[in-house]
Order: structure tokens, then sequence, then C-alpha cells
């Protein structure tokens, strides 16, 4: 992708320091492309967790993990090729851009086996997110600056914030003895929650950049004329 990249969600910083750091250990015979499929096989082990989860809470265990190898091979594979100098733009757009779109079905799907999330909220989260990344790179192609977040909100924190939910959720498995309150419900609810506010980031950017290309080409804004 010729578009400069523009990191600006919370962790960028930090996470572009490790992932550095990571890259220069990396055995020479591991490229790449070995890293976007240990990514996209965190995700299957992700969503598998999820949903065996509802068999046993431990299960979301390995969902966290899942997610951990996910970002670990979906970063370090660009990281990588940043650090060898075999950057592969075309190439790389392309294939980042499927497997991120296979890895978050999986990983949506997975939550909506679980006995937390309404499969239908699962699957409406898993269409806005696709739809907000898919508004990301439309951005980097029309407006020349790929940004990699929505404010200060990127796939990163997404992930971690995924792994904190699903720690709470096991301690309160493993240490309620009464159900006071029922985690379904409050987890749709709270997805419910984000969902709608997917939306209305999506719908504001849309507004936003239609808002920008009227005063870049108004002369194709003349329909009502």
């Amino acid at each position: 992708m010729t578009a400069p990249r523009e990191m600006q969600f919370l962790l960028a910083g930090p996470e572009k320091w490790v992932l550095t750091k990571l890259a220069a250990y990396v055995p020479r015979g591991i490229r790449s492309n070995h890293l976007t499929v240990l990514g996209t096989f965190g995700a299957v082990i992700a969503g598998a967790g999820y949903a065996l989860s509802s068999r046993n809470p431990a299960w979301l265990w390995a969902a966290s993990l899942g997610l951990a190898i996910n970002w670990l091979g979906d970063s370090l594979d660009g990281t990588l090729a940043r650090v060898r100098q075999t950057q592969r733009p075309k190439y790389g757009y392309y294939l980042d851009h499927i497997v991120d779109a296979f890895s978050t079905t999986v990983i949506g799907l997975g939550i909506g086996l679980s006995p937390y999330v309404d499969v239908s909220i699962a699957l409406g989260l898993v269409v806005a997110y696709l739809a907000l990344s898919i508004n990301v790179y439309l951005e980097s192609t029309v407006f020349g600056v790929f940004r990699l977040a929505y404010g200060r909100i990127g796939p990163t924190e997404v992930r971690i914030l995924l792994v904190l939910l699903n720690i709470a959720v096991i301690v309160y498995e493993a240490t309620s003895v009464t159900r006071s309150v029922s985690l379904s419900r409050v987890a749709n609810w709270g997805m419910g929650v984000v969902l709608a506010g997917m939306v209305a980031v999506l719908v504001a950017r849309f507004a936003h950049n239609v808002h920008r290309l009227a005063k870049l080409e108004p002369q194709r804004f003349r329909w009502w004329e």
C-alpha cells in the first residue's frame, strides 16, 4: 500500500517498539506469510474457545490465548517485512484485508455460539466491524492516508478488551455461588451498546467523508441542481 500510515491508537507506540524488538529475533527461515498464517490460526483458536465455553467457561482461556496469537501473527507480519526491507505493498494490502475479514468473522461467530452473547448481536458486530475496516481502507485510497484506528481505539485495544472481559467472566463463574446477575443479559446489553456506537461512528465518518469529497470535487455534487 502506498498511502502513508498514521497509527494513532492508544497503544501504537508501545506496540511498535515491542514488535520491532520481536522481529529482530525471528529466524530467517520464517517469513511474513508464515506469521499471517499464524494470526489466522490464532483467530480459529479464539473462535473455537468462545464456542466451547458453552460447555465450560474455562475454554475462555483458550479464546484469550487465540486472541494473543492472532495479534502476534497479524501485527508482526508487517513489522517483519519492514525490518527486513521486503515490503510487499499491493500483495500485503490485499492479503491483510482478506485475512482480517476471515479472522473477524471466525471470532465473531465463536462469540455468537458462546452462552453469553446472542448470535444475532455477534453477527451484527462482525458486519459493523468489517464495514469500519473497509471504510479505513477506502479512506486510505481516496484521501491518501492510512489510519488503522477510530480515535484512539484500534484492533489492539479491541483484543485487549476482549481478553479482559474473558478473564472477568471466568472469575465471576468461578467465584459466584448464586447468580444474582445474568451474564448473558449484561453481555447482550453491553454488546448492543457497542454495536450502536459502531454504527454511529460509521454514519458520522461517512457524512464527514462526503463533506470532504464535496469540497474536493464540487462539480460531482451538483446532481440536485
